[in-house]
């Protein structure tokens, strides 16, 4: 779910979806692998890979992210 009343709103696609923005941001790297972006969110939030999915799904919708040569995640901005 996108918004919810959780009492959890780390947990939300907006607060993870804003996290993964910030791990880009702060990156000066332009193309990332998927396991290797999921370690870095994982790290402070623990998150299943299914929602990881549901994240970069968003972004793409989004236009913060496209798929690169040789599948890497490009990020758009």
């Amino acid at each position: 779910m996108i918004v919810n009343k959780n009492i959890n709103p780390e947990r939300d696609l907006y607060y993870l979806g804003g996290k993964t923005i910030e791990i880009l941001t702060n990156s000066n790297k332009t193309e990332f692998d998927y396991f290797e972006l999921y370690s870095s969110l994982s790290k402070n939030h623990n998150i299943s890979i299914n929602l990881f999915s549901l994240i970069l799904d968003w972004l793409f919708i989004l236009g913060v992210i496209k798929i690169g040569k040789k599948g890497f995640l490009v990020k758009c901005f």
